[in-house]
């Protein structure tokens, strides 16, 4: 697995997080975030969400009901 440093630097109220964009690819390869069936599924996604049927929660409690 590739691995991926990170650099965190504290702000005012804000946290800036930056990452090398060549290992971040390396990483989400590896997670299989380019997998065709997972892209396939993230436009399921958007065009459900476009056409409405998605539902806002305020918790992860939700699901569960």
């Amino acid at each position: 697995m590739a691995s991926l440093s990170v650099t965190i630097k504290p702000r005012a109220r804000k946290i800036r997080v930056e990452i090398d964009a060549e290992k971040f690819e390396k990483l989400a390869a590896s997670f299989g975030l380019f997998n065709p069936e997972f892209l396939a599924s993230l436009e399921r996604s958007e065009r459900d969400y476009k056409a409405g049927r998605v539902k806002k929660m305020s918790s992860l409690r939700a699901l569960r009901k």
